[in-house]
């Protein structure tokens, strides 16, 4: 493969595959390790306050993933734009479109975080939250919204940065704001030494504090390592020009990861019925399985990059290999994720919570869910695959099934007829379905050129 070490930037249409994607995915590992020790780190502190503090958690993780995937689509549809130019378009050409992809993810955000400040109290009351997690929940989300403003920037950047080939510098930026946050979590949660008691909303500082510094740092990397970004504004017409071209893969990029938050929190609105302990086991187990489909998650948007730039060289049989490459390792990930849940399912659960009743529903979720993974990873490189080749419809139409096809639909009638153990094998069924019918999908889309 074509490297340039001055700039960490990777030609990927060509090499041996294998130690290529290899070489690209462990460092994705570590920035979503990052971003998933985040959670985690959240999680576990708080629920040593309470089980009231644990389920104004479940009930804000969703939101927090709504407004993160809008970032989120802004950054893949950069992602993707700069990946099918980075072989064929000159350094000043990328620049631009890198500029004016920050630019629109600050006006986008900007414009959501408005919107979020006012509708707190109706939208979690809509989703079944009780007057005494209520509070608690408006504690933590009038900091983090604001604190969106700083995030946005690290998400665009480290996606224009993976663009050029280079996941090892975004991977240590996610890795340095994690280990910011674990720090302050603590200090700002507990009140150790001189700083106050501010239980959730010390989680909510301790978030923002560490995504600012990552901000700082991500725009350090941008404009001098990689100059990749320029102070030189173009005109609203050539601003437009790129943005249409972002938005063309960014808004069902954008949609598809909505999606997931969105239909979770209708299902924490059914799982409400059963309970403060049920909705705070809820919030552990989506954040367990996001720890748990790291490895898929990051040779996922690894493979946006590759197919990018292999579907702009006209090499479609090497792209082809690459997603059977990808497709056994997720299935073999997903084996090895299904023996240790059968294994250690109380023990992983008890880490995060003492209360007996939520440490078994969060085992029970993931004693029966577990097999599945494997199959929700193949959805999630093809959908990757189909972003980085500029067909975004069919991915976001993908996760649309196997959400608010499959998986709401079932959880609504089994929490009726089956109660809590229905909803957990309805996400058994959405995950195994749409796997199989993601290969397929993007099989025969591959097949055809």
């Amino acid at each position: 493969m074509l490297f340039n070490k001055k700039s960490n930037q990777t030609d990927l249409t060509y090499g041996p595959m294998l130690p290529l994607l290899s070489g690209l995915t462990w460092p994705m590992v570590l920035g979503l390790l990052g971003m998933v020790l985040f959670n985690l780190a959240d999680i576990y502190f708080i629920g040593k306050v309470g089980v009231h503090e644990l389920a104004a958690m479940g009930f804000i993780f969703p939101v927090v993933m709504v407004v993160n995937g809008l970032a989120s689509g802004i950054g893949i549809g950069t992602s993707s734009l700069i990946s099918r130019t980075f072989v064929c378009q000159d350094k000043n050409i990328l620049k631009q479109y890198a500029t004016e992809a920050c630019l629109l993810g600050l006006i986008f955000v900007s414009i959501v975080v408005m919107i979020g400040q006012l509708t707190i109290e109706p939208l979690f009351r809509s989703m079944g939250a009780s007057d005494k997690v209520l509070p608690l929940i408006e504690n933590y989300m009038r900091i983090w919204y604001w604190g969106m403003l700083v995030l946005v920037i690290p998400i665009v950047g480290n996606n224009i940065i993976r663009a050029s080939g280079d996941t090892f510098t975004p991977g240590m930026l996610m890795i340095i704001s994690a280990i910011i946050n674990i720090l302050l979590d603590p200090l700002l949660i507990f009140g150790y030494g001189p700083f106050p008691a501010l239980s959730i909303r010390g989680a909510a500082i301790a978030t923002v504090i560490a995504r600012g510094i990552g901000m700082v740092l991500i725009i350090n990397v941008l404009l001098r390592r990689k100059k990749l970004l320029t102070l030189f504004i173009p005109g609203l017409k050539r601003m437009l020009q790129t943005w249409r071209k972002i938005f063309y893969v960014a808004i069902p990029a954008a949609a598809s990861i909505l999606i997931t938050p969105l239909s979770i929190g209708i299902i924490i609105r059914i799982i409400s019925k059963f309970g403060e302990e049920a909705v705070a086991a809820f919030g552990i187990v989506s954040r367990i399985e996001m720890f748990a489909l790291i490895v898929v998650n990051a040779l996922g948007s690894v493979m946006i990059i590759f197919a990018g730039q292999n579907w702009g060289k006209e090499k479609y049989g090497r792209l082809l290999k690459g997603f059977y490459i990808s497709l056994i390792f997720s299935l073999t990930w997903g084996m090895l994720l299904f023996i240790v849940a059968q294994l250690w399912a109380k023990p992983v659960a008890s880490f995060f919570s003492g209360n007996y009743e939520v440490i078994m529903i969060t085992a029970k979720y993931l004693l029966i869910v577990s097999f599945s993974y494997g199959f929700q990873g193949i959805l999630i490189i093809a959908a990757n695959i189909l972003d980085g080749i500029n067909k975004p419809l069919p991915a976001a139409g993908l996760t649309a099934l196997r959400m608010f096809g499959i998986y709401v639909p079932l959880a609504w009638l089994a929490s009726v007829y089956l109660n809590l153990p229905g909803i957990f094998w309805s996400a058994f069924m959405a995950n195994l379905i749409t796997g199989i019918l993601s290969y397929f999908w993007l099989w025969r889309c591959l097949r055809k050129q």
